[in-house]
C-alpha cells in the first residue's frame, strides 16, 4: 500500500475512535464530572494533569522528536534497528530520574505559586509524578510504533481505555464506594494503563529490546543526533509549555473554579481537532522519509492536501459547534455562561492552526530546523507577557486571546519562513472558495432559532444544514479536487 492509501486507510481508523474517545470524554467532562464533582475539584484534576504532562515533555528529553527524525534512516529488524530502541528508553529514564528529584527539590517554589488561590493543588502535589512518569515512557513508546506505521493501538489505549478507567473511577466516585481522593488517585494511576499495553504491542512485534550492549549506533550519527535532539528539547518543551501554561497561571491567578471551566471548553474545543490530528498523526513519519529521499514534489503535494482537508475539517466542525453554542451551553451549569466568547477565541486559533496543515512537522525535521527555536522562544514570551497583562483584568477571557493571537502569529511566521526556505506552501486558490462558502452557511445559521427544550432536535437541524449547505456543495461542485479525492477514497475505505 502507498503512503496516500495509509495515510487514509489510519486516519479513518484512528478518527473513528478517536470520535468514540470523545464521545467517552464528553461523558466524563461534559456530564459526570459536572454532575459529581465541583469545579473546584474539576479544576484541581485538570491542574494536576496539566503539570503531570508537562513533566514528562521535560523528562522525554527530546526523545520522541529523535526517534520521529531518525529512525528512518536506522530502521533494521535484523540489527535490532541498532539499538536505537534501548537508547531512547535510556536516555528517557535518565530524564525521568533529573526531574523526579527536581520536582522533590523546587516542591516549595512551585507550591507558593498556587498557596493563595489553588490551595488544593499544594496538597495533592505529588500526585502529578504517575502521570508524568507513565506519559515519558508512553511517548517514546508510541513514536516507535508509529515509525513502524502502527498507529491504532496508541489511539485505542489513549481515546478508549484510559477513558473507560477515569469513567470507572466517576461512577465508583458517584456510588459513594470512594472519595474524591481515591477518585484523583485512580485518575493519576491510570495513565500507567496506555504505556503498559504500548509496551505489550512492542513486545509482541519483536521490537521491544532491552539489552544495552545493542546500542551500535554510529559515532558519527549519534553526533548528528545529540545536535538535533538539544534544539528540538529546547524547542518541543517551549511549545507544551505554551500548551499548559493557561491552564497553570489561571490556576495561580485566578483560582480554581476559573480553571474548570476554562479547561473544560478547551475539552469541548478538542472535538474540533479530532480528524485533523489522525491525519497529522498518520502523516507526519511520511514527511521524514521524503526528507530522506529528498522528494520535495510529493513533500509540497502532502502539505496542500492536509491543509485542504484541514480547512473543511475545522470550518465544518466550526459550523456545527458554534451553530449549538446555545444549546451545548445550555446544558452545562451556570458559571459556564461566559465560555460562549472564550469558545470561539480558541475555535478561531484551532482553525488557522488546522489550516496551516504540515508546516511545523516540515520545519522541525528539516535541516533548518534550529530555526524554529527562535519562533518557539518568541510563542512562548508572546503568551507568558501577554498572559501576565490580560489574565488579572480579563481572567480566562484574557488568557483566550493571548494564546489565540500568539498562535496565529507564530503560525504565519514558520509558513513565510518554510515557503522562502524551500519554496513550497499549503494555499491554493480553491481554499478562498471554500472560505467563502463557510462565511455565507455561517451567517444562515444566525436565522435558524434555538429550540430550548427539545435541543437534541435543534442540533440534527443544524447537522443536516452543515451538511446540506457546506460539506455537500464542496463535494459534488469539487471546490477543491484534494478534499474530494479523500472524500472518495474514504467512503470507499468505509463501505470495504
Amino acid at each position: 500500500m502507498n503512503e496516500v492509501g495509509i495515510i487514509q486507510k489510519d486516519a479513518l481508523r484512528t478518527t473513528f475512535i478517536s470520535y468514540l474517545g470523545l464521545i467517552l470524554g464528553y461523558l466524563n467532562k461534559g456530564v459526570l464530572f459536572l454532575i459529581f464533582l465541583s469545579t473546584e475539584q474539576i479544576g484541581l484534576l485538570s491542574l494536576i494533569l496539566s503539570v503531570g504532562l508537562l513533566f514528562a515533555q521535560f523528562s522525554n528529553l527530546g526523545t520522541s522528536y529523535t526517534v520521529w527524525r531518525f529512525f528512518p534512516f536506522l530502521r533494521n529488524k535484523d540489527k535490532q534497528n541498532f539499538g536505537f530502541f534501548q537508547f531512547s528508553i535510556l536516555v528517557t529514564l535518565i530524564g525521568i530520574m533529573v526531574f523526579t528529584i527536581l520536582s522533590v527539590i523546587l516542591k516549595d517554589f512551585i507550591c507558593s505559586l498556587y498557596l493563595e488561590k489553588s490551595k488544593l493543588f499544594v496538597d495533592y502535589y505529588y500526585w502529578m509524578l504517575p502521570i508524568g512518569v507513565s506519559y515519558a515512557l508512553f511517548m517514546t513508546f508510541d513514536v516507535f510504533l508509529r515509525g513502524l506505521y502502527k498507529n491504532i493501538i496508541s489511539v485505542i489505549a489513549t481515546e478508549l481505555i484510559l477513558r473507560l478507567i477515569v469513567t470507572g473511577a466517576i461512577i465508583l466516585y458517584a456510588l459513594h464506594w470512594i472519595g474524591f481522593f481515591e477518585l484523583l488517585v485512580l485518575h493519576s494511576l491510570s495513565f500507567a494503563a496506555p504505556t503498559f499495553i504500548l509496551a505489550l504491542q512492542l513486545f509482541r512485534n519483536k521490537e521491544l529490546h532491552w539489552r544495552m550492549s545493542k546500542i551500535e549506533i554510529p559515532k558519527r550519527f549519534k553526533r548528528i543526533m545529540f545536535s538535533y535532539t538539544a534544539y528540538s528539547y529546547i524547542n518541543f518543551i517551549g511549545i507544551m509549555v505554551v500548551i499548559s501554561i493557561d491552564t497553570m497561571m489561571v490556576a495561580s491567578m485566578v483560582g480554581l473554579k476559573a480553571t474548570g471551566v476554562f479547561s473544560t471548553i478547551i475539552f469541548i474545543v478538542s472535538g474540533l481537532l479530532i480528524p485533523y490530528k489522525s491525519l497529522v498523526r498518520i502523516s507526519s513519519p511520511f514527511v521524514a522519509k521524503y526528507w530522506k529521499e529528498r522528494d520535495m514534489t510529493r513533500m509540497s503535494d502532502l502539505f496542500t492536501r492536509i491543509s485542504s482537508i484541514g480547512l473543511v475539517i475545522g470550518l465544518g466542525t466550526f459550523l456545527v459547534f458554534w451553530g449549538n453554542r446555545f444549546e451545548i451551553f445550555h446544558f452545562l451549569p451556570p458559571e459556564f455562561s461566559d465560555g460562549m466568547i472564550i469558545f470561539l477565541i480558541l475555535m478561531i486559533g484551532r482553525i488557522a492552526d488546522m489550516y496551516c496543515g504540515l508546516n511545523g512537522v516540515i520545519f522541525v525535521t528539516s535541516k533548518k530546523y534550529k530555526y524554529d527555536l527562535i519562533f518557539t522562544l518568541f510563542l512562548l514570551l508572546s503568551v507568558y507577557f501577554l498572559n501576565l497583562f490580560l489574565i488579572p483584568k480579563y481572567g480566562i477571557f484574557g488568557a483566550a486571546i493571548s494564546t489565540t493571537a500568539a498562535y496565529i502569529f507564530y503560525n504565519l511566521c514558520r509558513l513565510v519562513f518554510v515557503y522562502f526556505a524551500y519554496k513550497i506552501h499549503p494555499f491554493k486558490w480553491s481554499q478562498l472558495v471554500i472560505i467563502a462558502l463557510f462565511l455565507i452557511v455561517l451567517a444562515l445559521f444566525e436565522w435558524i432559532p434555538v429550540l430550548f427544550g427539545i435541543e437534541l432536535l435543534s442540533i440534527g437541524i443544524k447537522l443536516i444544514v452543515v451538511s446540506v449547505l457546506f460539506l455537500v456543495p464542496i463535494y459534488w461542485l469539487k471546490l477543491d479536487n484534494d478534499v474530494v479525492e479523500y472524500t472518495d477514497s474514504m467512503i470507499k475505505k468505509v463501505f470495504k
